[in-house]
């Protein structure tokens, strides 16, 4: 089902006045500082970046979601909880309220995480409830069995991955858990990425749970057994469909263009970007292509990570890993994709200490990049006829992981009327 592109708006009480973002950021490794959620000021026009404010924790907030109409912040403590006690925190999903006069975050509340290191947060204002996806660790226990014959062998137990549907309250805090999925299987182990030195695929590992445009689905990616589930949201998660991929993809990330229907997935493994219809009668998935990520002329190893498409429709973007860029791809008439270019992102250490997210204001003027080795905040001007990006500016925030945009109603922050840059 599809919508008018002009249609496709936040509905505000008010005209907002003034942006601000949030910067979700891990705690130390391998940069000093970082750890909790910053407040930026954002000018209009992406020039201009300024910090206001900082809460401490979550000391590991690699994902966050905003509810404009709860005027609340939702991240994640993206951690495995250390045992019974615990001593450390404990991984959960924390609310915050948000001032709406200047985006100073008041903690609300926090609810536990059942599966370690929760990923990512999908929330449904209207139906008042968050879904989140917990990744699981690439831990395993190993453990000695003795056979119904007598001999001894060794077996191995992986932490749980799960898909969790939480209730959000009227005033935002987080209610209680209302169910809980928990994904089962893996695939080739040892695989090809060098991941958990081979074992990235030994458990399940869901890294997203997004909602689709109608509302009625949630789509869940298991990169380790190479599927995406489609759940039917409702009082439970109850499993749709299953499009099941080829052996070392990798899914990862599902981003939807709400007026097409359209939904677009990174395949972290083998390093493609893949469009496809959705069916939301039934909830099914159909491949329309698939392209890499990377140019050409690339020989390296690469992991695309976030993937989003551009309000207007005509570009989907994804970061690399590996290659370290952003890049733009043309979306067809019939969903065809073609690479038309990048820009280059601080050199990864690794693909799990990389770039790892970045976020369109708004109005889709301009993009936000937290490059995470460089330990910045990029802003880059979008080119909506060609989907060209052009750096404006940068602002220093430590192990920046994630980004979510807020519109408010107070005073503008300033433009600095900016000519494109590259100020690193």
């Amino acid at each position: 089902m599809s919508e008018n592109r002009e249609d496709i708006k936040t509905n505000f009480p008010q005209e907002p006045t003034h942006l601000v973002a949030f910067v979700g950021t891990y705690e130390n490794s391998p940069n000093p500082g970082g750890g909790g959620i910053y407040v930026l000021g954002v000018s209009s026009d992406g020039c201009h970046l300024e910090l206001l404010s900082h809460v401490n924790d979550p000391k590991m907030a690699g994902y966050l979601v905003y509810a404009p109409s709860l005027s609340t912040l939702y991240a994640v403590d993206e951690r495995k909880t250390d045992g019974r006690g615990p001593v450390g925190p404990a991984a959960c999903i924390h609310a915050f309220a948000v001032d709406p006069r200047n985006g100073n975050l008041t903690w609300l509340n926090s609810k536990l995480a059942p599966g370690p290191f929760p990923t990512f947060l999908s929330i449904d204002e209207t139906k008042r409830v968050i879904v989140s996806a917990n990744h699981g660790s690439f831990d395993h226990i190993e453990r000695v069995i003795q056979t119904a014959d007598g001999d001894w062998t060794t077996g191995y137990v992986y932490d749980d991955s799960t898909v969790v549907l939480y209730e959000v309250e009227a005033d935002g805090r987080l209610g209680k858990i209302r169910d809980v999925y928990i994904l089962t299987g893996h695939g080739k182990d040892p695989n090809t990425s060098p991941q958990a030195g081979g074992h990235g695929q030994a458990s399940a590992h869901a890294h997203c749970s997004v909602i689709d445009p109608s509302g009625q689905y949630v789509l869940v990616c298991d990169k380790a057994t190479d599927q995406i589930l489609v759940f039917r949201l409702g009082s439970k998660l109850e499993v749709a469909t299953t499009y099941k991929l080829p052996e070392e993809t990798g899914p990862r990330h599902v981003a939807f263009d709400p007026a097409s229907g359209r939904a677009f997935v990174t395949f972290e493994f083998s390093s493609e970007i893949a469009s496809f219809n959705f069916d939301d009668d039934i909830g099914e998935l159909q491949l329309l292509d698939k392209q890499s990520t990377v140019a050409r002329t690339y020989e390296g190893p690469n992991e695309p990570a976030e993937v989003r498409v551009h309000l207007n429709g005509k570009f989907v973007y994804v970061n690399n890993r590996g290659e370290d860029s952003l890049a733009w791809f043309r979306i067809g008439s019939g969903g065809e994709l073609s690479r038309l270019g990048h820009v280059p992102l601080a050199k990864s250490i690794h693909p799990g200490l990389a770039a790892r997210n970045f976020t369109f204001d708004p109005t889709g003027s301009f993009v936000l990049v937290a490059d995470r080795p460089a330990n910045l905040i990029r802003s880059y001007a979008v080119n909506a006829n060609d989907g060209g990006l052009t750096l404006l500016t940068d602002l220093l925030v430590p192990n920046p992981a994630f980004i979510a945009f807020a519109e408010l109603y107070t005073k503008n922050v300033k433009s600095n009327d900016c000519e494109a840059t590259n100020l690193i």
